[in-house]
């Protein structure tokens, strides 16, 4: 089509400026460099990349991008030929290849559009449908993969309620134990004074046996209550921190991943425009020229990805962090726990004297 032009066709760059230059990549052992191409002769001027796969000498390079412009391959031009064209050009190339390219200086805040806000809305409401709603409402499911870190965050959930009601009831229960501990010094205090008053020398020894056997019992709920202290403390630190903390990692997480989502959907969708344009025989006006703005959201979703993978990351080192602080806090309390046992013992025996 632009072959047989005897004009250029003006490109519509939207406003988003191009560097050229080049690069040399060590192809591997399949004889890829890792990128997939797009665009090229016959609607479309540019040859572009489309995606960069991960672990491939391209990527592994980080010079080109998806939405990059290809202009040619070990200094020859690319100029009206087609994708496979160009891909052949590439693959006959042995060892060490060098692209010549135009970078595309794109600012993501471009490709946020408000398209892509409603997509994002969208994915969050479908995400917490289940697919029969989905379905009868008419709403299509993006599925990036099954994601245990949502149910993960239902179970954090369910341990943080469960988690809060022990820390309540632990609060009511020291704070009675201990009234009932000051009671008993009462009682203690007040049969001293009985017995140092009493003229009975057999009665007031027994009245001094009951306020030592009450202090005793008084002096026993304090050890108690500083051996229980630091669990009440270790649970609180792992409710008000560690699960909040977590809690906003993975929602954080889920805004990057429908944002991520947002933008494959809306891939798609120009990729079925373009097809459905093409097989009518009427080329779109964005392809023609350049196809930038298609452009510009393959590096928003190359980006979205590579924000997606980190975060995707992160929130699995934290939830692993996580369970091994919960799988140590379980063990370390077992001392505590039969210190708690030793001296309701001691009080046991204490109240018996």
């Amino acid at each position: 089509m632009f072959a047989d032009l005897d004009y250029d066709i003006e490109e519509d760059k939207l406003g988003i400026p191009t560097v050229p230059g080049k690069v040399t990549l060590q192809k591997d052992a399949q004889n890829l460099i890792g990128i997939s191409i797009g665009g090229g002769a016959q609607y479309c001027p540019c040859l572009y990349i489309v995606q960069v796969f991960d672990n491939t000498p391209a990527a592994l390079d980080g010079t080109v991008a998806a939405g990059d412009e290809i202009t040619g391959v070990n200094g020859r031009s690319i100029k009206g030929k087609t994708k496979v064209e160009v891909a052949k050009m590439i693959q006959e190339v042995k060892g060490e290849v060098t692209i010549h390219y135009n970078k595309l200086q794109a600012d993501p805040k471009q490709g946020m559009s408000l398209d892509i806000v409603l997509k994002k809305v969208k994915h969050r409401l479908v995400e917490n449908m289940s697919s029969g709603t989905a379905d009868a409402l008419g709403l299509s499911r993006a599925i990036l993969c099954n994601d245990g870190l949502v149910k993960r965050l239902e179970e954090l959930e369910r341990t943080a309620e469960l988690y809060k009601g022990m820390t309540e009831h632990t609060k009511n229960l020291l704070r009675a134990f201990y009234e009932l501990s000051q009671t008993h010094r009462a009682f203690g205090d007040v049969f001293s004074v009985i017995g140092v008053r009493e003229p009975q020398p057999a009665a007031s020894e027994a009245f001094v046996k009951f306020a030592d056997a009450h202090r005793s019992i008084e002096k026993f709920g304090i050890r108690l209550l500083k051996t229980i202290k630091p669990m009440l403390t270790d649970l609180n630190t792992y409710l008000n921190k560690a699960i909040p903390d977590t809690r906003l990692t993975i929602k954080k997480y889920l805004d990057v991943k429908f944002e991520y989502l947002s933008y494959c959907l809306k891939v798609k969708e120009m990729d079925d425009e373009e097809y459905s344009c093409i097989a009518l025989g009427e080329p779109l006006y964005r392809v023609s020229t350049g196809n930038y703005e298609y452009r510009l959201i393959l590096r928003c979703r190359q980006e979205a990805r590579a924000r997606f993978s980190q975060m995707r990351k992160d929130v699995l080192e934290k939830m692993e962090l996580l369970d091994q602080k919960h799988g140590h806090r379980v063990p370390a309390a077992a001392p505590r726990v039969h210190h708690v046992q030793v001296l309701q013992r001691l009080l046991r025996g204490a109240a018996r004297r």
